[in-house]
């Protein structure tokens, strides 16, 4: 495992050279992507792409909660969470 973080100017790094856009195309298709991707999670919707996975918003319900250094008992407030669940082919690709 390499252990290094993609990021993105990775991903902007990597559209300039495979496809030809200019850096600040590249730059401005990635943070499109991203922008739209986040504004449908952030209006409660799923975001499926084939091959490779689904980001659903899910709703945790509050609960109480512990401290582990103290012990002392902490209520948890009610939030949505964000979850990525893999596609099949995604966790083939991972596998091989």
């Amino acid at each position: 495992m390499s252990g290094k973080t993609l990021t993105r100017a990775d991903l902007t790094e990597s559209l300039y050279e495979e496809i030809g856009l200019s850096r600040n195309e590249s730059a401005d298709l990635v943070e499109s992507i991203l922008g739209e991707i986040s504004d449908s999670l952030i209006k409660g919707d799923n975001v499926k792409i084939s091959s490779f996975g689904s980001f659903l918003v899910r709703q945790k319900n509050g609960r109480m909660g512990r401290n582990p250094k103290t012990g002392e008992e902490v209520p948890i407030d009610p939030r949505r969470v964000l979850v990525f669940r893999p596609s099949q082919v995604m966790k083939d690709r991972i596998n091989n």
